[in-house]
């Protein structure tokens, strides 16, 4: 990935990376106004690695009579539907029950989503041994076992490693009692997932025009004339390796920009140059690495019970409870979220929140346990959460307004407990609301006050009310959020969500809500100088 933009009027601005991160500068070394538009369009401030999975097994099943099975795995991509893709052969290893693989098999780990996998070994016949595995026909060889897993689950241990037990297929009866061995799978994160490349561009004899650009693979460095509508004119454009680009800034030179003509795969060059006056690349702790040295993502709910949602027990509620099973918005939302966040929390007990309700024989309270209690919030796993939710919908009188200050003020405390006492935990708080806060102030300063600590907030808007001021704590335009003070916040902490916005989207309503948050946990990291050291 590699890109170049600018819109000051020196010429000048920049921005690059390689693998799963990004460095943006400017000549005056601030942060580019129509860079970070053009990257949170693009969904550029998300995070993936790639993945090497190795592969090794252990105890395997003996299928062929006059000689050891000879083993092979197979791994399938399994969707949400049940479907399965396959995605990876490895090679065939002859004559062995604890065989270790030797192809790896390459993936782009992506934080936002749930990468659910299945492994199938097989033992090869004799007969085609000499194939290429790709053109095995499966059906032709005997099944050793097979195992389901999330990549989640390997990459958030210790050692990158996990051990499954291999089993029958699901649907097929056991006829007698087997064992068909353990398979063991290694993760390891590629180094160009941890190298960020920092670029910064000069170009001279430009036409009087802001600049900007967008980059495709290879390296193509676009400079246009920028307008935020998205409507932008190309001025001239230029086509370059990395190692052609540090070239450029070692010898000092510039580049001529080109212009494509009508003739077919002909360009008119312009006098227009490109230099590159800094070209640096640096080795940056990742987001892997914090999981594997010990840090966890702490999950936190809270929940809008206030009138406006409508009465539960009817069906134009946005709290009605479907007899069929079919979920309401909230509960689709804490399902969505939970199930990727559960992976990186290991007890899985969750504070849960409601917010805007009266308690049976209490006034309003605008931060009350989900669960009930009154001496603690957590509640067990996503099952507690949703049980807790669905308890409460008839236990309290849904009320109002909407204040957010009391539930993030609480959900700062935890974090600031976590922190004083040495805890790797990272919070994230997801809030669900119907509708417009009306303690605006009041959260900007909870949000400023919260952006110290190890915290990320994740906000979700259901219904159709008027979002505009959640917009306005999320600063994805650039502008810190500054309490009544005056003190500006550290870093963005919150990302908002408005669910009809997505829903019908090719983006999911988890995808938008995540994109940030390894960004923001390693902003976090890199402001307190914390490193991935392991226990």
């Amino acid at each position: 990935m590699g890109n170049c933009c600018s819109d000051v009027s020196s010429g000048a601005g920049a921005i690059a990376g390689v693998g799963g991160t990004a460095a943006i500068s400017s000549a005056r070394g601030t942060t580019n106004d129509a860079v970070d538009y053009y990257l949170k369009s693009r969904g550029f401030n998300g995070l993936f690695s790639h993945i090497e999975l190795s592969f090794c097994a252990s105890n395997l099943r003996d299928r062929d009579v006059l000689s050891k099975s000879d083993p092979m795995v197979v791994v399938y991509r399994k969707e949400k539907d049940e479907t399965l893709s396959e995605v990876y052969r490895s090679e065939v290893v002859l004559n062995s029950l604890a065989p270790k693989w030797i192809k790896k098999f390459t993936l782009a780990y992506h934080f936002e989503t749930v990468q659910t996998f299945l492994f199938r070994v097989y033992d090869v016949d004799t007969q085609y041994q000499n194939s290429k595995e790709e053109m095995l026909k499966l059906d032709q060889q005997q099944f050793l076992g097979e195992a389901t897993c999330v990549l989640s689950e390997i990459i958030t241990k210790s050692t990158k490693t996990i051990t499954l037990e291999l089993k029958r297929k699901e649907g097929v009866a056991a006829q007698t009692q087997h064992h068909h061995g353990k398979l063991i799978i290694h993760a390891e994160e590629s180094l160009a997932s941890k190298i960020t490349t920092e670029i910064v561009f000069r170009c001279s004899s430009l036409e009087s025009k802001d600049l900007f650009s967008k980059s495709d693979s290879p390296l193509i460095i676009e400079c246009s004339d920028f307008n935020s509508n998205g409507k932008h004119s190309l001025i001239g454009k230029v086509q370059k390796s990395l190692s052609d680009l540090e070239k450029l800034q070692l010898t000092g030179q510039g580049i001529n920009l080109s212009l494509p003509t009508t003739g077919a795969g002909q360009s008119k060059v312009l006098k227009s140059q490109l230099f590159v006056d800094k070209f640096t690349e640096t080795v940056q702790h990742t987001f892997l690495e914090y999981l594997a040295s010990g840090f966890e993502l702490s999950f936190m709910v809270a929940i809008d019970f206030t009138a406006s949602n409508g009465n539960p027990r009817l069906p134009d509620s946005l709290h009605y409870i479907d007899p069929s099973g079919h979920l309401n918005a909230y509960q689709r939302a804490i399902v969505d979220v939970g199930e990727v966040l559960q992976f990186y929390d290991s007890d899985k007990r969750f504070p849960a929140w409601g917010f805007g309700a009266r308690p049976i024989d209490s006034p309003v309270s605008h931060c009350f346990n989900l669960n009930g209690s009154s001496s603690y919030s957590e509640v067990d796993g996503i099952q507690g959460i949703m049980t807790s939710y669905t308890s409460a919908l008839f236990n309290v009188s849904l009320a109002g307004p909407t204040l957010f200050g009391p539930v993030i003020n609480s959900a700062a405390m935890i974090a600031s407990q976590s922190l004083a006492q040495g805890s790797r935990r990272y919070y994230v708080l997801l809030i669900i609301t119907d509708g417009v806060i009306t303690d605006l102030q009041e959260t900007k300063d909870a949000l400023v006050s919260a952006s110290d600590l190890p915290l990320s907030i994740l906000i979700v808007g259901v219904g159709g009310a008027d979002f505009k001021e959640m917009e306005i704590l999320d600063a994805d335009r650039g502008e810190r959020l500054e309490s009544s003070s005056g003190r500006v916040a550290s870093r963005d902490i919150v990302q908002f969500v408005a669910l009809r916005d997505v829903q019908h989207g090719e983006v999911s309503v988890v995808q938008a809500l995540l994109a940030e948050l390894p960004s923001q946990f390693l902003t976090y990291m890199r402001i307190r100088n914390m490193k991935p050291v392991p226990l």
